[in-house]
């Protein structure tokens, strides 16, 4: 199975962009997925988490702005993020951990 995320870039404070991360099966169908995210010099963290029937769940420092949810052939993993902040400035990597399944990462700047 291959994780292939895309959709990071540079974006002012206050500003939206859409992550996505399309796998080569429909595998979010079978065990949801899951965004972390990594800034430099810190541990990789769980932003967001789609189970398999749906359930989502957040880092609390993403809560009310991150969205995580999935197209309806499974085939693809979203992250809309809005009101973006600096402190959000990270590599985001799409992920299905019970697997062991990583993307390769997308680089997310929020700077002005």
């Amino acid at each position: 199975v291959q994780l292939q995320a895309s959709g990071g870039g540079l974006v002012q404070p206050g500003g939206s962009l859409r992550l996505s991360c399309v796998a080569s099966g429909s595998i979010f169908s079978i065990y949801g997925g899951s965004w972390y995210r990594q800034a430099p010099g810190k541990q990789r963290e769980l932003v967001a988490t789609i189970a398999r029937g749906g359930t989502t769940n957040y880092a609390d420092s993403v809560k009310g702005r991150f969205t995580i949810s999935r197209d309806n052939a499974r085939t693809t993993l979203y992250l809309q993020m809005n009101s973006l902040k600096p402190e959000d400035t990270a590599a985001y990597y799409c992920a299905i951990v019970s697997r062991n399944y990583w993307g390769q990462g997308t680089l997310v700047t929020v700077s002005s």
